[in-house]
């Protein structure tokens, strides 16, 4: 399989625009989401969606939601912020058969698919230019995985942002800026299969 340069790939798409373009980004988290709008806010008008159906319990995924929205508050950034339901029951019915997976492997792949559609139709339905994802920031996610499957979910009427924004000390940054704003940092995805895997 052929590697590709996801960062370059973004950089050149982003060095054609002639005038900010609208995004709906899926975020997995505040931390995660600090340098990925630095890097992108002087080319779109960022909305950030926080929809991550693979966290539980749920007061974690209400804690991680309530550190992303006071980071864009708090940043003073020009971000909206799109929210979903808390819905477990769908990444339950997406990883059905794949509890025992590694960490990184099939189940993950799923869960990207799920959130990364959700992204892409919300996008759509709201009449976005872009669609993208955080995800790709994070050093313990295959950013080829995660392409090729934005690759997949994009057509003629909603463009699918390449990224991986880890390069360029992305996830360096996203550290830094996660102590500047003292967000909270959780110790695993999301996920409790993958926490208890780890757990062993």
């Amino acid at each position: 399989m052929e590697k590709i340069n996801y960062n370059l790939w973004m950089e050149k798409e982003l060095e054609s625009f002639k005038e900010k373009k609208t995004i709906l980004l899926h975020s997995c988290c505040g931390p995660c989401s600090t340098a990925v709008i630095e890097r992108l806010k002087d080319y779109f008008k960022i909305t950030i969606l926080y929809y991550n159906p693979n966290i539980e319990p749920k007061e974690e995924y209400i804690k991680r939601k309530e550190e992303q929205v006071r980071y864009i508050k708090e940043s003073g950034s020009s971000i909206s912020f799109m929210d979903c339901d808390y819905d477990h029951a769908s990444f339950l019915e997406a990883s059905k058969g794949l509890e025992q997976e590694r960490e990184g492997g099939a189940r993950c792949s799923k869960c990207y698919y799920l959130r990364l559609k959700k992204t892409r139709d919300l996008a759509l339905l709201n009449h976005f230019d872009y669609f993208g994802t955080t995800l790709t920031v994070s050093p313990y996610k295959n950013a080829q995985t995660i392409n090729e499957i934005g690759k997949s979910l994009e057509n003629e009427k909603i463009h699918f942002l390449y990224s991986d924004f880890k390069k360029k000390d992305g996830y360096k940054n996203s550290i830094l800026l996660s102590k500047q704003y003292n967000l909270y940092r959780q110790e695993y995805c999301g996920c409790l299969f993958g926490k208890n895997a780890n757990q062993k």
